[in-house]
């Protein structure tokens, strides 16, 4: 069962007719020298806005790859690999939460998609809410799942401390994920990133959306709390909050089909 916060005794409303799943194309796109994975997975015949998904710190689309191919049966759907991960060339400069989002914001527009539906996971919640600040014209609402960073854990130790205790209550499938797209990132990006996913203020950015915000966190995530999504859905103009009962921060690689029906009878 899929939980909102405004009713939470019922699930959204019944998931579309499936349609057959293709497999996502890939291929690199470069910006200013930054280098970018665009895996497409399109569906000319949808009547709703393309779905387009950004991963968090050190990792790739690989862990969104369930929540791709459930997604893909009804609209076209977009995964992002961001400079430095997935395997891509780490930049020769670094990339602050708005410079990456104003060259992420140049891979939407050049896509030339549309207005779509923008969703980033955890650190990818950063980067996704800043690129709608920027460029509100290419977005027509904006996905923060298990946004960060939550005011509990604004420290290296803190923010370990939690991912630690996530890492024990996901999937060994998905902890396989995360832990070789974290070798494949490198602890130099990683930590490059850290510094800026710690001092960025989503609580504060959010407030600046001129988009919907739909908020998603697994039930059980120690790194997104329900106090602190419940922030940044009252700090935003308009927004909604989804809980995915007894799932934990990967909640879109353990629970795909929960969160699509959710982000699809939200976002139609």
């Amino acid at each position: 069962m899929v939980l909102t916060e405004q009713d939470p005794l019922t699930e959204p409303e019944t998931r579309p007719t499936r349609s057959p799943r293709q497999r996502p194309v890939a291929r690199r796109v470069d910006v200013d020298g930054l280098a970018f994975r665009v895996l497409s997975s399109a569906r000319p015949d949808a009547d709703a806005p393309p779905v387009v998904l950004v991963h968090g710190i050190g990792v790739s689309h690989r862990y969104l790859s369930r929540l791709h191919d459930e997604l893909s049966a009804h609209r076209t759907v977009v995964s992002i690999d961001l400079p430095g991960f997935g395997g891509l060339p780490k930049p020769g400069v670094d990339l602050d939460v708005p410079a990456m989002a104003r060259a992420l914001g140049q891979v939407l527009a050049g896509l030339e998609l549309g207005p779509v539906v923008l969703l980033g996971h955890s650190m990818g919640s950063q980067w996704v809410v800043e690129t709608a600040v920027q460029r509100p014209q290419i977005v027509t609402t904006v996905v923060a799942m298990g946004p960060v960073a939550d005011e509990r854990h604004r420290t290296i130790l803190r923010q370990s401390s939690a991912l630690a205790l996530d890492t024990l209550l996901e999937p060994p499938t998905v902890n396989a994920i995360v832990l070789r797209d974290y070798l494949r990132c490198g602890p130099r990006w990683y930590l490059t990133q850290l510094r800026h996913m710690l001092a960025y203020r989503l609580e504060d950015r959010v407030a600046e959306l001129t988009v919907p915000l739909l908020i998603i966190r697994g039930g059980a995530d120690p790194i997104a709390g329900l106090e602190w999504c419940r922030r940044l859905r009252e700090n935003a103009r308009a927004a909604d909050l989804v809980v995915i009962p007894g799932h934990h921060h990967v909640a879109q690689q353990s629970a795909p089909r929960a969160v699509a029906s959710a982000l699809l009878a939200l976002t139609a």
